[in-house]
């Protein structure tokens, strides 16, 4: 019993040891740069319209633009040109397809 006692211990600090000198090499992985604040944006679709309403919050300009990809192969995707929401401000983008809206989206540039 005395001798299991003993190796179990063995195996325990040879453990623990291993442990130690494998923790630097798996260190954590980088972490991500943080995101530049964004305006914040909310999207409706009724038919064939969209409009996306952009209020921006933060101390930065945000370039956003309204994406939409119509639901029929032979309605082509349409785009917003990009505007500007500067800090505090409102901006409203709109945007169709000819009969019905498959997805719409918006994007941010920041800047």
């Amino acid at each position: 019993m005395r001798t299991a006692t003993r190796t179990a211990a063995k195996a325990a600090a040879l453990l623990l040891v291993a442990t130690t000198l494998a923790a630097p090499a798996a260190a954590a992985p980088a972490a991500a740069a943080p995101r530049p604040p964004q305006a914040e944006c909310h999207t409706r679709i009724r038919n064939s319209h969209a409009t996306a309403d952009c209020y921006n919050g933060n101390a930065t300009s945000d370039r956003v633009q309204l994406h939409l990809r119509c639901a029929h192969w032979w309605d082509p995707a349409m785009d917003t040109a990009p505007a500007t929401v500067d800090p505090t401000r409102h901006v409203t983008l709109s945007q169709r397809c000819w009969l019905r809206i498959r997805e719409a989206w918006v994007s941010h540039t920041p800047g």
